[in-house]
């Protein structure tokens, strides 16, 4: 069985070097870093960031695609007891504005052709030095000439000026000895995440090392009866800055001790290549990602065999794939339930319990508590009903980074414990498997992530000829909802197209995020007290989707 002889996630991850130090760690474009080499990196980088003024509890922005300097950044981190704050590389420098302003970043570690961003707001925020890096910087000299030769590699220039550093010259120069000493607590924050926010903010959220840690080891429990500890190889297709990327990512690094194989961004031939040439033999990916692998015109050109265990969550897992990847590998695809403030997934399908049954979305684990209330009143619903999810466990959540409104509205005190509201209505059988009926309505679920509805209608209201928008999901079976935008003009305003309006999105929020539709109107639905009613236009649309 899993233990975890640690407090914290930098003394987990030394544990797994003293126990493996020569084994494979990270797996990256064709080269192998093994854990002591990793250890080593790691070492060096955190003197380069202690030597640069990061302090304990000071809080830096990860604004890097999935690389052995992420990992390198998010282990340096830990060990300096100072808080990885990760960011999607497709934000742009509106959203970097906000999320560096909100935590006070003084730090960014940054992709090279993601700089002109940072450039751009440099005097608007508290950040005072950029780690720079490149896709290929930890690649040998050749791979990293001939990638950049033949345009292989996306490049960007490192500005001149003292603000701007190079991640391997900080490597280079960082000197391990120089290091504080290390006195970590479970308590303390290990990382943070951002979400959707209802009031159309990102919120962040803090989680400490004892929850991440208790996290990781339920993720690594629920592959035992396949992959016995110690012999797997996960294939990393989740982004590091998703939460299901943390977990996937980090776990073998600090619990299992065992291979990670990382690539920057998911191309299907090439997550092909790598399980059949590796023998990968887990993945956590979104439902959208097996529709796309099930559908790909070269699937059986790649040996997959190697697959033991293919874990699912970010949306509801549709019957008709979950019953075509059995069919096709053998192997059922392991449905979770959870979210970014629960430390990823509340209810995992463990593989001890066999083929999970149709429609659950896996078992509540082992530590979590739930209840399940009426969403009005928050009374108990009786046994068997569906109500809303509200869960906690140990070192939970307890609020939001910043946000005392959105912390009131989605956090619970009951009986001296802090639960979180997960706006979510489920069902829960004697045996505790967790059946998803329907989710809140403020959130879409788009290709498995959470995109808040209030967050798009803000940014198109900013627009100088809109007065007013409601968003909404519709559904759609290969992305799960796709994001629908209804806009009201203002009255002297006339030529502005949709085309307009989605480029002005574009500029402002991450592509997920960006509306696929937008529909004008005259005026929207309201309800007496004049709130946009998004659930008008969401039945209205769903009943399109029904009748077609």
């Amino acid at each position: 069985m899993t233990e975890l002889l640690a407090d914290t996630t930098y003394q987990a991850f030394e544990e797994v070097v003293k126990r493996s130090p020569d084994k494979p760690a990270l797996i990256f474009l064709g080269e192998t870093f093994t854990f002591s080499e990793l250890h080593s990196m790691v070492l060096r980088f955190a003197a380069g960031l202690y030597e640069i003024g990061v302090e304990k509890e000071e809080k830096v922005i990860v604004y890097l695609y999935n690389l052995p300097q992420t990992i390198i950044g998010w282990l340096a981190l830990q060990r300096l007891q100072a808080i990885p704050v990760m960011v999607a590389p497709v934000y742009t420098a509106y959203d970097i504005r906000y999320m560096a302003n909100d935590v006070g970043a003084k730090i960014i570690l940054c992709m090279d052709t993601n700089v002109s961003y940072i450039m751009d707001i440099f005097s608007e925020v508290p950040v005072r030095k950029v780690v720079v890096t490149n896709m290929v910087d930890l690649l040998p000299w050749w791979k990293r000439s001939f990638g950049k030769g033949f345009g292989r590699v996306p490049m960007g220039k490192i500005p001149s000026g003292t603000e701007f550093i190079s991640f391997r010259e900080l490597m280079k120069e960082g000197l391990p000895g120089s290091l504080p000493p290390f006195r970590g607590s479970p308590n303390e924050t290990a990382v943070m995440l951002y979400t959707g926010g209802t009031t159309g903010f990102p919120k962040g959220v803090p989680l400490s090392a004892g929850l991440f840690l208790y996290r990781i080891v339920e993720w690594a429990k629920a592959v035992e009866p396949v992959i016995p500890i110690g012999e797997g190889i996960t294939l990393l297709s989740a982004p590091l800055y998703h939460v299901i990327g943390q977990m996937d990512g980090l776990t073998p690094l600090l619990v299992t001790g065992e291979p990670l194989i990382i690539m920057p961004r998911v191309v299907l031939d090439a997550m092909f290549d790598h399980i059949h040439r590796y023998k990968a033999t887990r993945m956590f990916a979104v439902p959208a990602m097996y529709r796309m692998i099930l559908e790909h015109d070269r699937l059986d050109y790649y040996d997959l065999s190697s697959l033991k265990y293919c874990g699912t969550g970010g949306d509801v897992l549709p019957t008709e794939v979950a019953n075509r990847w059995l069919k096709k590998f053998g192997i059922p695809l392991y449905q979770g339930y959870g979210a970014t403030e629960l430390c990823a997934a509340i209810s995992l399908s463990y593989a001890r319990d066999g083929v999970p049954p149709e429609g659950a979305a896996g078992k509540i684990s082992p530590g979590s508590k739930f209840r399940l209330v009426d969403p009005d009143t928050l009374n108990p619903v009786p046994a068997g009903e569906p109500g809303e999810l509200l869960a906690t466990s140990p070192f939970a959540v307890k609020a939001y980074w910043n946000k005392p409104e959105e912390t009131e509205k989605c956090f619970l005190e009951i009986d001296g414990e802090v639960w979180y509201r997960t706006k979510d209505i489920v069902e829960i059988d004697q045996n505790n498997w967790l059946y998803f009926r329907d989710r809140s309505v403020d959130l879409i679920k788009h290709k498995g992530y959470r995109v808040a509805a209030a967050e798009v209608e803000r940014v198109l209201q900013e627009h100088p000829a809109v007065i007013a928008a409601s968003v909404v999901g519709i559904p759609d079976e290969k992305v799960g909802e796709r994001i629908k935008a209804f806009v009201v003009l203002k009255e002297d305003i006339k030529g502005i197209s949709g085309y307009e309006l989605t480029k002005w999105c574009k500029e402002r929020l991450a592509p997920y995020k960006v509306p696929q539709y937008i529909e004008f109107r005259d005026m929207l639905p309201k309800s007496k007290v004049g709130k946009y009613l998004r659930r008008e236009l969401r039945e209205e649309e769903r009943r399109k989707v029904s009748e077609s």
